[in-house]
């Protein structure tokens, strides 16, 4: 058996559009939130609802397919990893976020949910938006930038 396992499987919404951005080497990144939802009774027996924000990072060519036909409330299915970065903020304390690193997407919902914002553009299959490994080989994840790109290098 493995000695340890990372792997994150989400089904969400989107909170915002992707941002789509690029490392000054030149690697597509796409940034976005990914809200997902867990109902639940409480000790008087009500209905709760708790909503569980992700921030989701892809790279590569599924960082541009990202970009170009997801948007704010649609539903998506990710598949990836968890990442932890430390940062300072203004005031100079030390803090910790954690983002999910996608590996694959695959858009979820009907297809007028997409028509309404990507205009004539073709809806990718499962397949497509899964298949980003163009030019990545050896022992990195298809979608994590290489060795190369640091924290500093990520233009958010």
């Amino acid at each position: 058996m493995a000695g340890s396992i990372n792997k994150v499987i989400l089904i969400g919404r989107l909170g915002k559009d992707p941002e789509l951005k690029y490392t000054p080497s030149g690697v597509p990144v796409a940034k976005f939130s990914l809200a997902t939802d867990e109902t639940f009774k409480d000790r008087s027996g009500e209905q709760q609802r708790r909503t569980e924000w992700h921030n989701i990072v892809a790279w590569n060519k599924l960082a541009e397919i990202c970009g170009e036909y997801l948007t704010k409330g649609k539903q998506v299915y990710i598949e990836g990893s968890i990442k932890s970065r430390q940062w300072e903020d203004q005031s100079g304390n030390k803090r910790t976020s954690y983002d999910i690193v996608a590996r694959q997407m695959t858009m979820l919902g009907s297809r007028s949910d997409s028509d309404h914002s990507s205009g004539s553009s073709p809806r990718p299959s499962a397949a497509s938006a899964g298949n980003h490994d163009d030019n990545m080989s050896g022992p990195e994840p298809p979608s994590a930038p290489s060795s190369d790109i640091t924290d500093e290098d990520i233009p958010f």
